[in-house]
C-alpha cells in the first residue's frame, strides 16, 4: 500500500498528471469514460463511470443497488492541487553571465523559503494546434530530471537571513534555469525543453505550441524517514494523499461481488488551493450537474415511482454524506504552543475530524459523530482538530461544496507536518487508516 502512494505521488508532480494517473487506475478496475458532451444514456446497477473538467479535475461514481431518491450517495471529496510556482507567459529572462532565469508567480501559498536550494522540475500541459481553433491538442509533459534552482543569497551578503527575511515573489522566487551556450539559445531555452518533451511523444515544431499551463516542482522523490521508516516526506501530501487513498478505497469497494448499497462517487477538485472558484473547482455546478444527470438517467428521464430525475436528486442530496478529505495539522513537538490545548492531532494517531465555530470546516457534532463510528467500525483512531483560538486556519472543500450542494458531511483529513512546504511529512500508518476509513465508508 505504500510502496504505490509514493510511486504516485512521484508521477504527479501536479494536478494534470495526479487526474491522469487516477484515470488510469480507474480504467484499469472497469470504469468507463463519461463523455459530458453527449447524452449520459442508460445507468443500471454497478456502473463504473468517470468524468473529467480541464484535465485537473475528475470524478468517478460507482452506482449503488438503491436508486439515488432512496439511497443517496456516499460522496468523498479531495483536491489535486498543491501550493507551488507557476511558469509566466514569455518567462525567460537573460541576466549577465550568460544565466538564464524564468519569470514565475506564486500558485496557492507555498512557504516560500522551502524552495531554496533544491533541485526542482518543470510539469504540466502544453497546448498545441489542432483540427480547428476551438479544438487544440493538450500533451502532458513532466521533465524528469532536475532542471532548476532557486538559489539562496549567501549569509555573507544577508547577515540576518537567520533572525527573518521578508521574500519578494517577484525578485527572490526566480529559478536558474541555465547557461546560454549559443546564441540561438537566448530567449528559447525553456522553449527548446518544452518542445524536446512533447516531441517525446509525437512529432511538434515550436509554431505548433500555442501555449502552456507549466510549473515548479520538487525533483527529489518521496521517501520514507524515520528510525522504523515511520514517517513519509514528499511534496503534495497536501492533497494527493487523500486522493490516493480515496481512489484506493474506491477500487477496493469496486471489486466487491456485489455493487455497494449506496452509489459511491470519488471527486478530485482542482484549484482549492486559490480558493475553489473555477469551473473545475468545488463551488463550480459541474459535479451537482453529473449527479443531475445520473439521476434523471436512472429515472428513465420521465416519472417514476420516487417522481421525476430531478426530484430524484434533491432527495438524493438529502440523503447523501460527504467526506471532505483534506489533511490537518499535526502536533508538531517545537511549537507546542502553536496548538490548541486540548485538540491537537498526532502523527500516526489516525484521521483528524475538522470543526471551526466560524464555519470554515463542515463538520457539526451529527456529521462528526457519523464519521467517528465509521472510524471505529473499520477498527481506526480518529482524533479532533481545533485551531488555537488565537491562530487564525484555513478552510477547505467541504463548506465550499455544501454552500451549493446542501450536503451533510464532515471535513477531515491526515494530520501532517509543514503544510504548504515543498516538502510535507506525514505517517505511514495515517495512510493506512485513512484507506481503511474510506473503505469503510464506501461499503456501507
Amino acid at each position: 500500500m505504500l510502496s504505490r502512494l509514493l510511486k504516485f505521488l512521484d508521477a504527479s508532480p501536479v494536478n494534470f498528471f495526479a487526474v491522469k494517473n487516477i484515470i488510469a487506475e480507474l480504467e484499469a478496475a472497469g470504469y468507463r469514460r463519461f463523455d459530458v458532451q453527449k447524452p449520459l444514456g442508460s445507468v443500471a446497477t454497478g456502473d463504473k463511470l468517470y468524468a473529467t473538467k480541464n484535465d485537473s479535475s475528475v470524478f468517478a461514481f460507482h452506482i449503488g443497488m438503491q436508486p439515488l431518491a432512496q439511497g443517496g450517495f456516499h460522496l468523498l471529496c479531495a483536491h489535486a492541487d498543491s501550493p507551488t510556482f507557476r511558469i509566466k507567459p514569455n518567462a525567460e529572462i537573460t541576466c549577465e553571465g550568460r544565466i538564464a532565469k524564468l519569470n514565475t508567480e506564486v500558485y496557492g501559498g507555498p512557504i516560500m523559503s522551502t524552495w531554496f536550494d533544491r533541485p526542482l522540475t518543470i510539469a504540466g500541459r502544453v497546448i498545441l494546434r489542432g483540427a480547428d481553433a476551438f479544438t487544440p491538442e493538450t500533451v502532458l509533459i513532466h521533465v524528469g530530471r532536475p532542471l532548476l534552482q532557486i538559489s539562496n543569497l549567501a549569509i555573507h551578503f544577508n547577515r540576518q537571513v537567520n533572525d527573518g527575511v521578508k521574500l519578494s515573489k517577484q525578485k527572490d522566487m526566480l529559478p536558474i534555469l541555465g547557461l546560454i551556450t549559443d546564441e540561438l539559445e537566448r530567449g528559447n531555452m525553456l522553449l527548446n525543453i518544452i518542445l524536446e518533451e512533447v516531441n517525446r511523444q509525437r512529432k511538434a515544431t515550436a509554431d505548433d505550441i500555442l501555449d502552456f499551463d507549466l510549473y515548479l516542482a520538487d525533483a527529489q522523490p518521496a521517501c520514507t524517514f524515520g528510525a522504523h521508516d515511520e514517517f513519509i516526506s514528499s511534496g503534495r501530501l497536501d492533497d494527493l494523499s487523500m486522493c490516493y487513498a480515496g481512489l484506493e478505497a474506491m477500487l477496493a469497494t469496486s471489486n466487491m461481488k456485489c455493487p455497494p448499497a449506496t452509489t459511491n462517487v470519488l471527486a478530485i477538485f482542482d484549484n482549492e488551493e486559490t480558493g475553489s472558484q473555477t469551473k473545475q473547482g468545488a463551488a463550480s455546478p459541474f459535479l451537482a450537474s453529473l449527479l443531475q444527470r445520473i439521476a434523471i438517467a436512472q429515472s428513465g428521464g420521465g416519472k417514476g415511482e420516487s417522481g421525476s430525475g430531478m426530484e430524484a436528486f434533491y432527495q438524493a442530496v438529502e440523503r447523501a454524506f460527504m467526506v471532505s478529505a483534506d489533511n490537518a495539522h499535526a502536533w508538531h513537538p517545537n511549537y507546542s504552543d502553536k496548538y490548541d490545548p486540548t485538540n491537537h492531532p498526532m502523527l500516526g494517531g489516525g484521521p483528524v475530524i475538522k470543526f471551526n465555530a466560524a464555519q470554515k470546516y463542515a463538520s457539526d457534532a451529527s456529521s462528526a459523530a457519523v464519521f467517528a463510528e465509521i472510524c471505529r467500525q473499520a477498527d481506526v483512531p480518529c482524533q479532533r482538530f481545533v485551531n488555537h483560538s488565537d491562530v487564525a486556519g484555513g478552510s477547505t472543500l467541504g463548506n465550499i461544496l455544501a454552500s451549493s450542494l446542501p450536503l451533510r458531511g464532515v471535513d477531515m483529513g491526515n494530520p501532517i507536518l509543514a503544510m504548504h512546504s515543498c516538502r510535507e511529512t506525514g505517517a505511514v500508518a495515517d495512510h493506512e487508516y485513512a484507506v481503511r476509513a474510506f473503505t469503510e465508508f464506501y461499503a456501507h
